[in-house]
């Protein structure tokens, strides 16, 4: 991940962010467009009930689930057995599980949509709800939880960028173009249900690049805190085996050595 592709996401943030301060009804001219869709019985947001778009939205959430999966796998058997080294190359474990942990996880679902009580568009009373409208840096909404700003289906399609960055070289860039249209994909389809306003799914991007780009040049690029792939592997011995060796030492076995 290079410096251009930072720079290129802090442009748009600070867009993003002057445009729809200035502007906040913005956010709404674009959620009225879907709005407009409605049912026989006049029920609006209509394409919620779409079921292709229920299918696309799956489908794009298990994207992210099968990128980590090896990760994932190679973590839980280095703990079950620390002695054997990683499946795959420990930074791309540290990376891979550390940054969904913190961009959709912590980031998106556990600071930002329990904290900052924006409305969703489908619950604001410009279109039917009975919730006020606030713009995005506004935190005091009237949405008690699971709110708004940011998505975290959309931090979570945007995490894609991360299993991007460790693509082969001669095919990184069109793992990028993948990742960006996933996210994008998945922003729209949030926006179309009246789940989100344009800036919730914009800064969910910003906000999951910013933290994959950070991780990233933590574990791979900057010298003082750069990791190695046998640096992870024996930190993880080394955490892992005295609970082994308890743990085997209470059936009888002989204990493991680093």
């Amino acid at each position: 991940m290079i410096r251009t592709g930072l720079i290129c996401v802090l442009a748009i943030a600070a867009v993003a962010g002057v445009l729809f301060d200035l502007y906040p009804e913005l956010d709404l001219q674009v959620a009225r467009h879907f709005h407009a869709v409605e049912m026989p019985d006049h029920d609006r947001f209509a394409l919620r009930y779409d079921p292709s778009l229920t299918w696309a939205r799956n489908f794009c959430l298990w994207i992210p689930a099968l990128l980590v999966a090896p990760a994932v796998g190679a973590l839980v058997i280095k703990l079950i057995l620390p002695w054997r080294k990683l499946l795959i190359p420990g930074r791309a474990v540290v990376f891979l599980v550390a940054t969904i942990i913190l961009a959709p996880g912590i980031m998106a679902n556990v600071i930002f949509k329990e904290h900052w009580g924006r409305s969703r568009p489908i619950n604001v009373t410009q279109f039917g709800g009975n919730e006020h409208f606030v713009p995005w840096w506004n935190r005091r909404g009237d949405c008690p939880e699971n709110c708004s700003f940011v998505s975290g289906d959309v931090a979570g399609a945007f995490w894609a960028l991360a299993p991007a960055a460790l693509a082969p070289l001669q095919w990184r860039a069109l793992a990028y173009v993948a990742a960006f249209a996933l996210g994008t994909g998945m922003a729209a389809l949030r926006m179309m249900i009246g789940a989100h306003f344009p800036t919730d799914v914009i800064f969910a991007g910003v906000f999951t690049y910013l933290i994959v780009w950070i991780a990233y040049a933590f574990i791979y690029r900057w010298p003082r805190t750069r990791l190695s792939d046998d640096d992870v592997d024996w930190s993880l011995s080394r955490l892992t085996l005295p609970a082994y060796n308890f743990v085997a030492g209470l059936f009888g076995r002989k204990p493991k050595l680093y």
